[in-house]
């Protein structure tokens, strides 16, 4: 009830924006294709909310997509609009919460709600081999999805865990509180992608 009654809220307010459930960005070839999912918080009000893509809009899509098109994880240019014809390479983006919530934090129950959307994303994929989750509710979230206990999967930046047949990566969430702050740098962020790709290719 608290993220529809924000929805309709911000429906009211803002009637251009998207404003909805936001859906997992796909490359052009299809769910087949997908080979590395990642999985982010919820999206961002003026963000993915605004534009209905994720990270697309505010500042962690700049670093997301740029790091993607620098590791040939996506292709084109990124212009923080669904239009500018941005493409993804093997890769999948998704939320681990799909609707935007109050001040971007949303609470344990909408976590545990949006689980039920999580886990049938991730086997969408049949030739999925890698998730990446950024930051520390994403990868709980993840960890859960994939049907195994959190405690014998901790987070930690640049972290890489085998859980059944995929594995897990994990990276500090890409946005300007924590770039701003230095819990996060660009230098580490590309060292966990570098780490993908190099996975991807064995």
């Amino acid at each position: 009830p608290r993220l529809h009654d924000f929805i309709a809220d911000w429906r009211q307010r803002e009637p251009t924006w998207f404003n909805a459930p936001v859906p997992t960005f796909l490359p052009p070839e299809g769910e087949d294709a997908v080979r590395l999912l990642i999985v982010g918080l919820a999206p961002g009000l003026r963000g993915a909310n605004r534009t209905g893509r994720p990270f697309t809009g505010d500042y962690a899509g700049d670093l997301l997509y740029g790091t993607l098109i620098a590791q040939g994880l996506a292709r084109g240019e990124f212009k923080a609009r669904p239009d500018d014809g941005l493409q993804l390479v093997q890769t999948a983006i998704t939320n681990a919460v799909r609707c935007v919530p109050p001040e971007n934090k949303p609470v344990g129950g909408e976590i545990a709600t949006c689980r039920s959307f999580l886990v049938p994303t991730i086997g969408r994929f049949p030739n999925l081999r890698a998730v990446l989750a950024l930051g520390s509710i994403a990868h709980q979230s993840t960890v859960r999805a994939l049907g195994e206990r959190v405690a014998a999967y901790p987070f930690r930046h640049g972290g890489r865990q085998q859980a059944g047949s995929i594995t897990l990566f994990s990276s500090y969430h890409c946005s300007r509180y924590n770039t701003n702050t230095g819990v996060l740098t660009e230098a580490m962020f590309v060292n966990v992608f570098k780490e993908i790709a190099a996975f991807l290719q064995e």
